[in-house]
């Protein structure tokens, strides 16, 4: 399957206009992080180098159609001197299918403090997905066969009182990727949609849903790279209605928290 160079892979038309790859998938829609990091990266492409991505708020309105490429509208909503805002629309047949605002900043002096990382069974002492996954999921390591993607087991994630639902997933992506510290970041945001709404099924391992991403946000807190392990904490505090809230912190293997993430998803009950 697909490269992450070969998802992320955007070409400018116009000044504020950029065209996302399609790439070879065994999935019904358009995965959702290649949705995301494509219109991260167009948001990149039109803002100065001295500033860096330190948020993303964005809203999964349509399926995307991945046999299609996602054309994507940049808008310049704002340029100051510490921050600068733009506004990514993602289209396909003339439809929105994704929207998303990103925040840039160049960086500034100030206290510093940040949560703990989790107790937690090293990397190396768990398996690879791809030797365990059951065989009805093997086609999702086959999707993602470029991430190496260790997961904690019930019995072994560190719980937290009052805290229903909670995941703990490694992951790095397996090749050396480029030194750029964006395209780590935008390889992030593609990776990020990846595991967390799962965190929400946890409490109801048996119950069969119809699940899929509405909304999605992020803040990059800490530099990272993204082919070198990440620990991935999930939580889901709530679940009714169809929905499910989940959130989750990213932490390097030296124990600093490099972002955070907070996703609502649809997880509704399939009738017979």
């Amino acid at each position: 399957m697909a490269t992450i160079e070969e998802a992320l892979e955007i070409e400018r038309l116009e000044r504020d206009i950029f065209r996302g790859a399609s790439t070879k998938t065994q999935l019904p829609r358009t995965f959702g992080g290649q949705v995301a990091g494509q219109a991260l990266v167009a948001a990149v492409r039109t803002v100065e180098p001295r500033y860096q991505v330190h948020s993303l708020h964005g809203y999964f309105l349509r399926p995307g159609n991945p046999d299609q490429p996602t054309v994507y509208l940049v808008e310049r909503i704002r340029d100051g001197r510490s921050f600068c805002t733009r506004r990514v629309t993602g289209v396909q047949d003339g439809a929105a299918i994704f929207t998303m605002s990103a925040s840039f900043h160049i960086g500034d002096q100030g206290p510093e403090h940040q949560d703990v990382m989790p107790e937690v069974q090293p990397p190396d002492e768990l398996p690879d997905a791809s030797t365990t996954m059951s065989p009805e999921r093997l086609w999702a390591m086959r999707e993602w066969e470029h991430w190496d993607i260790r997961t904690v087991p019930q019995d072994q994630v560190a719980r937290r009182d009052g805290v229903v639902s909670q995941q703990q997933v490694w992951f790095r992506y397996r090749h050396p990727l480029p030194d750029d510290p964006l395209f780590h970041v935008c390889t992030l945001a593609y990776m990020s949609d990846m595991t967390l709404l799962g965190s929400s099924k946890v409490t109801h391992p048996d119950e069969q849903t119809q699940n899929a991403s509405l909304d999605h946000a992020m803040w990059f807190l800490r530099p990272f790279r993204a082919d070198d392990w990440l620990l991935y904490d999930q939580s889901s505090p709530s679940a009714g209605f169809g929905r499910a809230l989940t959130g989750g912190k990213i932490f390097n293997r030296e124990g600093q928290l490099v972002a955070a993430v907070v996703q609502e998803g649809l997880i509704r009950t399939l009738r017979d």
